[in-house]
């Protein structure tokens, strides 16, 4: 089995600043930094392209000043780009504080710019012929356009039998949109990608493992990504797999669970169960943290 992807979401400038040690507040802290592609929506596109889907699209808004950069780094990573290009706002841009010890942990500061700007005008049902599968980054539910343009793609996936998957992406955008709000926006997904801190949030519960139980309730298949302990595959209120995280030194963690979600997705396209696609997200998210920047280098796999 084959097909199409879809991805609806972020295209996003990254600003990666790799210091060592906790930042010294009034004066300088010593950093690498590089200016890298990136967004949620665009990194799972990258890598589901990288992970052998070769007929993966990406629908997003960027500002003109970064529109063709961006087109041709999608393009050159096997992503068939349809890009809106915003007349007023400038492309986002986050920062991404990245500490190099032990965890790779990082930190992010968030414009989101033009990429919360996609709005229902933007859409056409034409952009699902011949795709199987349609994916919807989180980021588009934390702005009133882009909630309405996730509404409207959602609903013409429907109305074609297209299952839809959507990662809810920030645990901090999260609380402020409201976890009602929320799932109410997200009825109809097949297919829920949740970090541990995303799931805990949106169940109140403060054990990952109930926590995609439960939300397993209201979404047919939930996958709750653990970062270095692995993810968990839960169906019909029960956990029905751990899978183990493969082993990784990490780098910069910047787009590990855009990466397990790409993986993840080329998997199940290609006829993988749940359980193995979800190995091969881990696989990829571990590739993704020995690397600086949340896509995919051309050698990396």
């Amino acid at each position: 089995m084959s097909g199409g992807l879809l991805v609806v979401g972020d295209i996003i400038t990254d600003v990666v600043a790799r210091h060592r040690g906790p930042l010294a507040p009034g004066t300088d802290t010593a950093a690498v930094i590089r200016t890298l592609p990136g967004g949620a929506g665009a990194n799972v596109a990258c890598w589901a392209a990288h992970w052998g889907n070769p007929d993966v699209r990406l629908l997003g808004r960027v500002g003109a000043e970064a529109a063709a950069w961006h087109e041709r780094e999608l393009t050159a990573s096997g992503v068939r780009p349809h890009l809106v290009v915003d007349p007023e706002a400038r492309t986002g841009t986050v920062i991404c504080l990245v500490d190099t010890g032990a965890s790779a942990e990082r930190t992010f500061l968030t414009d989101s710019g033009a990429s919360l700007r996609l709005a229902p005008g933007d859409w056409s049902d034409a952009l699902l012929d011949g795709v199987a599968r349609l994916h919807l980054s989180g980021y588009l539910f934390f702005s009133e356009p882009s909630r309405a343009l996730a509404a409207v793609a959602l609903q013409a996936a429907r109305v074609r039998g297209v299952p839809v998957s959507l990662d809810p992406a920030s645990a901090g955008f999260l609380a402020g949109l409201g976890v009602d709000r929320f799932l109410a926006l997200a009825e109809g997904v097949d297919v829920l990608l949740p970090n541990r801190d995303e799931a805990c949030l949106l169940t109140g519960l403060p054990g990952p493992a109930d926590a995609a139980a439960k939300l397993s309730r209201y979404v047919p298949l939930v996958v709750a990504k653990q970062g270095a302990e692995g993810a968990l595959v839960a169906v019909s209120g029960a956990v029905r797999a751990r899978i183990r995280a493969a082993p990784a030194v990490p780098l910069d963690t910047t787009g590990a669970g855009d990466a397990f979600t790409g993986a993840f997705l080329a998997a199940l396209l290609a006829g993988a169960e749940a359980e193995e696609a979800a190995e091969e997200g881990c696989r990829a998210g571990a590739l993704a943290v020995e690397n600086v920047g949340a896509r995919p280098t051309r050698a990396v796999r």
